[in-house]
């Protein structure tokens, strides 16, 4: 018998996010994470990061730069659309 004081265990299920759609062809993104991918120019070379983030007006994009010292990720900046964000990592 369960009472109303009871709390739930253990952790919600994770949700993979699909990747979202560039306007742009000059970069690509490789999935990195569920909710994070590697930003990728023509090159070949990583730009930097795209997350999405929850915020309670909508869906964000947070783009990052992965830190290699001290192995965290550093804000450039949080954005409503994945282009814009992906812009953002051009500089």
């Amino acid at each position: 018998m369960s009472n109303s004081t009871d709390t739930l265990s253990g952790t919600l299920p994770r949700l993979q996010w699909p990747t979202p759609r560039l306007r742009a062809r000059t970069e690509h993104l490789d999935r990195a994470g569920d909710a994070l991918w590697r930003v990728i120019d023509a090159r070949g070379n990583v730009r930097g990061h795209l997350r999405v983030i929850v915020d309670p007006l909508g869906i964000r994009y947070r783009a990052e730069r992965l830190h290699l010292a001290s192995r965290a990720f550093r804000l450039v900046g949080e954005f409503w659309s994945a282009d814009d964000a992906v812009a953002s990592l051009r500089q």
